[in-house]
């Protein structure tokens, strides 16, 4: 697998024409779900200029693995078609909460893609997110895939209780960014002064910090 992360204005149009194909095979096609899509493309209005997307490819160079991402202080899918899911709390609505949606590893050509792929792109998800400034990612999801991000080692918690919603159970589920993957400027001022501290610290050319 090989990711690109950018948001979608700065997507040609063929690339933005190759995801959507993908989704709809993956989403509409091969898992039914009824969603908005046309002429063999899904897309629906969460899909906009400031979207952002992490992209996944293989050693030809085709699409096996997409995400999306969009922060809770403008409209995204959980806030405005499930926010049943998050069982009578308000849906957050933070510009350091962002929402990951869209989220596929499915390999409609080979079938190559492994777990540790699925893996792979979600930590690259979680890291393209933390470089927006998040601090936590919430996500609508099929209840089968909290075991899942338990095995892969990931820190999620349940929102509300699962859903069953046009026959699909769903959850509304927080995914955890680790310190680690966050930017100085959205660390707690106390870890914050004590990286300050450390790099004072630091010969030059070093850098001090976890493995």
């Amino acid at each position: 697998m090989k990711f690109l992360s950018a948001k979608s204005d700065a997507l040609c149009n063929t690339l933005k024409s190759e995801l959507e194909r993908y989704r709809y095979k993956v989403f509409v096609e091969t898992l039914g779900w009824d969603l908005p899509s046309r002429d063999g493309r899904e897309t629906d209005q969460f899909d906009h200029d400031d979207t952002y997307y992490v992209i996944a490819r293989d050693e030809e160079g085709r699409i096996n693995g997409c995400a999306r991402l969009l922060p809770t202080d403008r409209q995204y899918l959980l806030g405005e078609v499930f926010p049943q899911l998050m069982a009578g709390q308000e849906p957050p609505r933070h510009h350091d909460i962002w929402e990951l949606s869209r989220f596929t590893s499915m390999d409609l050509h080979d079938n190559r893609n492994t777990l540790e792929d699925t893996f792979r792109l979600l930590r690259k998800a979680i890291a393209t997110a933390a470089t927006l400034g998040a601090r936590r990612i919430i996500s609508v999801s099929p209840v089968g895939i909290e075991r899942l991000l338990r095995q892969g080692g990931f820190s999620t918690e349940r929102a509300g209780p699962p859903m069953r919603v046009n026959g699909h159970l769903l959850y509304a589920c927080w995914i955890d960014i680790p310190v680690r993957e966050r930017p100085i400027s959205a660390l707690p001022a106390r870890l914050w002064r004590m990286l300050n501290v450390r790099t004072a610290a630091t010969p030059q050319g070093q850098i001090a910090g976890a493995a």
